[in-house]
């Protein structure tokens, strides 16, 4: 079993809650990718790296009791959670697997379809998990995933050069700690290469203002991005209070923007 302290922004209760304002942003864009890629009743779908499960359980209801979602993270206090809420909202086809995604295959279950949010990006050897995912769908499988390919398009607008640099090193670490933030940029040629055919390819980009729901996602990264930087010992605490004072001032301005992460939808098929 993995450290919990591995993970980046670390399993405890307010990483969990954040994660799951996060999927509240995004879910009617995953539903919508989800319905355009075929999930539907009766299915066995893989959810890899699913965190607190909060996608699983919508995997779930589309399912139903004929199908099955298997839930795949490395981290037994995200399983946790993920399970609770499954038995609370009587979910019993849902089976969590706890498992380093850079270790072992994906459990074979012959999956019709597998789904994958900023998994890729921080797996050490990205390339191997994808020949992973290959391997645990049955030919004519489908995978969606959303992965970062242009992770520097995070910008508020007019610009703030301080907040930039905050952007910078948060991927800078995030590199050092063997992920790459931008692995969209590699993932069509992998799933090619994997026997996978692309039906289609889009790129998500939002520019929003602080009245904008969308801007409580990447907002509510800022504060346990710049703890992360400060117990790295990449930015003194006073230097991250400077980053935050800054980025609020300007979430008060109600003609700031923000520009999200530039996200790549793909939705592949398994065709060898």
């Amino acid at each position: 079993m993995a450290d919990e302290k591995d993970y980046v922004l670390g399993t405890h209760d307010e990483e969990i809650e954040r994660l799951g304002l996060q999927h509240r942003v995004w879910r009617p864009r995953v539903l919508d990718a989800w319905k355009r890629a075929g999930f539907t009743v009766g299915q066995t779908i893989l959810d890899v790296g699913c965190g607190p499960g909060y996608a699983a359980l919508d995997l779930a209801e589309i399912v139903g009791p004929r199908g099955r979602v298997v839930a795949v993270d490395r981290s037994r206090r995200f399983l946790d959670a993920l399970a609770s809420a499954g038995r609370e909202r009587g979910l019993a086809w849902i089976e969590t697997r706890e498992q380093d995604l850079d270790l072992a295959d994906l459990p074979s279950v012959g999956a019709d379809a597998a789904w994958a949010r900023w998994v890729i990006a921080f797996v050490r050897d990205p390339r191997a998990l994808v020949g992973r995912i290959a391997r645990a769908l049955r030919p004519g499988g489908i995978f969606v995933s959303h992965e970062y390919f242009d992770y520097r398009t995070w910008r508020l607008l007019p610009r703030s050069e301080e907040f930039e640099r905050f952007v910078l090193q948060v991927m800078e670490v995030w590199r050092q700690s063997g992920g790459e933030p931008d692995i969209g940029l590699d993932l069509p040629r992998w799933l090619r290469d994997e026997g996978f055919e692309i039906r289609a390819i889009r790129p998500i980009v939002d520019v929003v203002s602080p009245a904008s729901f969308v801007w409580h996602w990447p907002r509510a990264f800022v504060e346990v991005g710049l703890r992360r930087l400060v117990d790295l010992g990449r930015l003194s605490a006073s230097e991250a209070a400077a980053v935050q004072e800054n980025f609020a001032a300007r979430q008060a301005e109600p003609t700031t923007l923000m520009a999200t992460p530039a996200v790549l939808e793909t939705i592949a098929v398994r065709t060898t």
